[in-house]
């Protein structure tokens, strides 16, 4: 039987409901590796009907978490972010994306960008999922078609988030 986005948003509700901290984030992650590994939800959802970047399959009335996705074409990456005043999980459907995790060096302003330093990159792999909390810093690479699902704990459309830049070696 295949994982409905009704299945998928009741179980991250309910697991961000039971603990809004870290137990609840990783039930929300293993939620998201759920859907990314059950080939219906995937042609549902990320089927050649859907090009888009950025699509919001669900946004919860009551808890702010929406469930997206996003299909890139060609190589694309994006700078150094975090997700400001919200948690993100990425999870790999098709392709593959490299990550990389960022420490901040200097705090940005409303001047400049902050700074920061390459801690490690790695792989997300379809049926991946990988969670960031509040604050983490990370920028993703991909260098060919890829799609994800991703859960925001509120919808990212209208927040502005910090800049930041490689410090120089």
């Amino acid at each position: 039987m295949s994982y409905t986005l009704n299945q998928f948003a009741d179980d991250c509700r309910e697991a961000l409901q039971a603990d809004p901290g870290d137990k609840g984030l990783e039930k929300v992650r293993q939620a998201v590796s759920k859907a990314c590994n059950d080939q219906d939800f995937i042609s549902q959802h990320l089927g050649p009907e859907n090009d888009e970047p950025r699509k919001i399959l669900y946004e919860d009335p009551n808890l702010g978490f929406c469930i997206l996705a996003h299909v890139y074409t060609g190589e694309r990456g994006s700078p150094p972010h975090d997700h400001g005043p919200s948690w993100a999980v990425y999870g790999q459907a098709a392709g593959k994306t490299e990550m990389t995790d960022w420490k901040c060096l200097k705090k940005p302003t409303s001047d400049e960008p902050g700074l920061v330093e390459k801690v490690k990159t790695y792989t997300l792999e379809p049926g991946m999922a990988y969670a960031y909390k509040i604050g983490d810093l990370h920028s993703p690479y991909r260098k060919d078609t890829t799609k994800l699902i991703r859960v925001e704990g509120i919808n990212m459309d209208n927040v502005t988030r910090d800049t930041y830049m490689v410090a120089p070696d």
